[in-house]
């Protein structure tokens, strides 16, 4: 597995600054964001200089682009929000290739109207599925116009809140474009160790024909995000069933400050090591 982060870890608004400070942290890639360009994440409008110094200042410090982050909430109750989120996907998704990367990470969405990471009880309603699945085949559309790849992320807190709603998603809209982006931390809350490892593993099982990427974060004792390493997520389990269904994609570090991006880097070396050697 390939080492990275969230380029949004480190700030700044030129990707060069931005991706020298991936690589001095002991990355070997990453997750891109167009904040790191200075621009909205979803922007109105991309330019060909603005994607090709993502890819330059990639090249230059002899990183891989892995994906860039196109997070926008597909079920949000106003459906002229849900229209202005696919304009500006399509716009991230014909830039893709001159930034040298072929996968947008997606937001599922919510009915939450002001945060798209903020669940509600209508998630689980028969519309906010219809409705997911209307916006899901405009992107799948759009990925095939721009042949890119969609990473969709099973989140508590979403309209696909479980790996089995994910798998779901993929067996109704039938498309290859539909990838899967694991981060464990976001399938529980609070549990014991062993319930951890059954829905882990499930997960991982459940999905892994689609799984193109891993995110590593973590989760305290009570339920809190926290970084890599520094919670109870068990990794070396985590990693060991990645490495049993054949991964061998990115493992991409979120949810830390800039100041412990060395720490975690060398945590998840570790945590390699030790998986490889269960």
């Amino acid at each position: 597995m390939k080492l990275g982060i969230f380029a949004k870890t480190f700030e700044g608004i030129d990707p060069d600054g931005v991706l020298k400070s991936v690589a001095q942290a002991g990355f070997a890639c990453a997750q891109y964001n167009m904040a790191c360009s200075g621009l909205p994440s979803m922007p109105d409008e991309i330019t060909a200089a603005e994607a090709r110094s993502v890819a330059e200042a990639a090249e230059r410090y002899g990183l891989e682009i892995v994906a860039v982050s196109g997070t926008y909430n597909m079920i949000h109750p106003d459906p002229a929000t849900r229209r202005a989120g696919h304009r500006r996907l399509a716009v991230l998704a014909e830039r893709c290739a001159a930034m040298s990367t072929r996968l947008i990470t997606l937001c599922t969405g919510t009915r939450d109207p002001a945060d798209q990471w903020k669940a509600h009880p209508d998630n689980d309603s028969p519309e906010a599925w219809r409705d997911l699945l209307d916006a899901m085949e405009t992107a799948v559309e759009i990925a095939d116009r721009c042949d890119v790849d969609l990473g969709i992320e099973p989140e508590l807190a979403n309209v696909v809140n479980s790996a089995a709603k994910a798998r779901r998603l993929i067996d109704e809209i039938r498309s290859p474009r539909i990838k899967v982006v694991m981060d464990p931390a976001n399938l529980f809350e609070v549990g014991t160790l062993a319930e951890q490892h059954m829905i882990v593993s499930s997960a991982i099982d459940l999905l892994a024909d689609r799984i193109v990427m891993a995110h590593a974060k973590d989760r305290t004792s009570d339920g809190r995000f926290a970084t890599a390493g520094k919670g109870v997520l068990d990794y070396r389990h985590y990693l060991g069933k990645l490495a049993s269904i054949g991964f061998g994609g990115s493992l991409i570090s979120h949810g830390l400050a800039a100041d412990e991006a060395e720490g975690v880097a060398a945590f998840l070396a570790a945590s390699l090591k030790e998986s490889a050697g269960a």
